[in-house]
């Protein structure tokens, strides 16, 4: 008559095995966000990884001039994806400097010539020290830093063609 008991120890364990898993497969926030948003870049000096660009440096950064720092990489599909949006801003008057993670020169430069230059200098971060330094966690990723040099926001993964006038006033609205 009680022989469903024997049951219960399989029922409790399966219980918490959908628990478990449900939480891992579906965590309330995916995106790792930067703890540097509302506060200065960090130092930080890179050489330029292409021959016909320089590299870029956290000084470059506080001039007066809000800037997108683009986080990309040539091996990085949705980089690729993203390079029609970052052409539409440079046209658009918006600077944009970059930091090429884990690269090579010639990998970089094939990129460049495949998919559009829209870059005024490119860092060469071949170890993601300045990328984790940003808080940075993945390529592509973009900040928008104010003309004092403070990073005001952070936009996780590849800009799409719907957020290019989001990103033109907000660049606008960072000066």
């Amino acid at each position: 008559m009680k022989r469903w008991l024997i049951w219960l120890p399989f029922i409790v364990f399966a219980g918490l095995l959908w628990l478990v898993a449900s939480e891992l497969l579906s965590p309330s926030e995916r995106l790792v966000r930067s703890k540097l948003v509302d506060k200065p870049v960090p130092a930080f000096a890179l050489d330029g990884i292409v021959a016909d660009k320089p590299g870029l440096s956290s000084a470059d950064f506080g001039k007066g001039e809000p800037r997108l720092l683009n986080v990309f990489a040539s091996w990085c599909v949705p980089c690729i994806a993203e390079a029609p949006q970052l052409l539409a801003l440079k046209r658009a008057g918006v600077r944009i400097d970059a930091i090429a993670i884990r690269d090579r020169p010639d990998a970089v430069q094939r990129f460049l010539a495949r998919n559009g230059d829209p870059y005024a200098t490119i860092g060469d971060d071949r170890t993601s020290r300045v990328q984790l330094a940003l808080g940075s966690s993945g390529v592509p990723e973009t900040f928008l830093i104010d003309g004092r040099g403070r990073i005001v926001r952070q936009h996780i993964g590849d800009i799409r063609a719907d957020e290019v006038a989001d990103l033109i006033a907000a660049v606008r609205a960072a000066r």
